[in-house]
């Protein structure tokens, strides 16, 4: 296929499934389990493996050093847990590098901004789908201005939610690139838009899933203000449910799909 020639080298989108470089190539020595659960909240995942409810299973490598992969058991089946990095980027390429180790199955959790200040610390939100304001998603799919997260997974991570009568908000959400670029007028147009939340990476794993043929979906808590003029950053403010618990809620789920 040749590359139609854009205006914009972000649009020059190619379809081709194979690459020139490509996760296999790094030949790791280890596999991980179907359901997979990616955790920005490296504190907790340290928790986790100290109190010895998981295992390390592997290590993903990068120049920053060594990623690791742990792994627990839920409900019987064995869930992969593993800490992406911040931003589309580095993250998308996680995913990839999971898939290709045998992960099929994802749940998200992380972080985020909050658009509207009526939001609490803490609260928990669900993106249905994510304006893709960063690069990496058109990497994997067409130019579009959204894309929306795995339909089952979604329905998964919601039952489970309801299911503990857990309160949670679904919602778009406002992936970018620039974390100290969240102008007031980019507020305003995304608020205009629907968006609750604003983060780095949904839009660019619901590309990669999409892509790849994987289910994902993911669950973000409430972190910082960004709706008025002046940034909010609420870190002593009381949460009713904690970073744990979201890390809970998403093993559960991943567990489900």
């Amino acid at each position: 296929m040749k590359i139609k020639s854009e205006v914009y080298p972000i649009l020059e989108f190619d379809p081709d499934k194979t690459s020139v470089t490509n996760p296999e190539t790094l030949r790791y020595s280890f596999k991980v389990p179907e359901n997979c659960v990616l955790c920005f909240f490296n504190d907790v995942l340290l928790s986790l493996y100290k109190k010895g409810v998981t295992k390390i299973i592997g290590n993903a490598t990068s120049s920053m050093g060594r990623f690791p992969i742990y792994e627990t058991e839920f409900n019987g089946r064995k869930i992969a847990l593993f800490n992406p990095g911040v931003g589309a980027p580095l993250a998308a390429a996680f995913l990839e590098e999971i898939i290709s180790l045998g992960g099929r199955k994802f749940i998200a959790c992380g972080g985020a901004g909050v658009l509207d200040k009526k939001i609490s610390a803490g609260h928990l939100l669900v993106p249905t789908s994510a304006i893709r304001d960063e690069g990496t998603s058109y990497h994997y799919l067409p130019p579009g201005r959204e894309i929306g997260a795995n339909p089952s997974a979604l329905r998964t991570l919601t039952n489970t939610l309801t299911k503990h009568n857990i309160k949670y908000l679904l919602t778009k959400t406002w992936t970018t690139d620039a974390f100290y670029r969240e102008t007031k007028e980019k507020v305003k147009l995304r608020q205009s838009e629907g968006c609750l939340t604003v983060e780095m990476e949904a839009s660019a794993l619901f590309a990669v899933a999409e892509f790849r043929g994987v289910s994902l979906a993911e669950l973000l808590y409430a972190a910082d203000d960004v709706s008025d003029d002046i940034w909010d950053i609420r870190s002593t403010k009381e949460r009713e449910i904690t970073k744990q618990d979201v890390v809970n809620l998403s093993i559960e789920a991943c567990s489900m799909l």
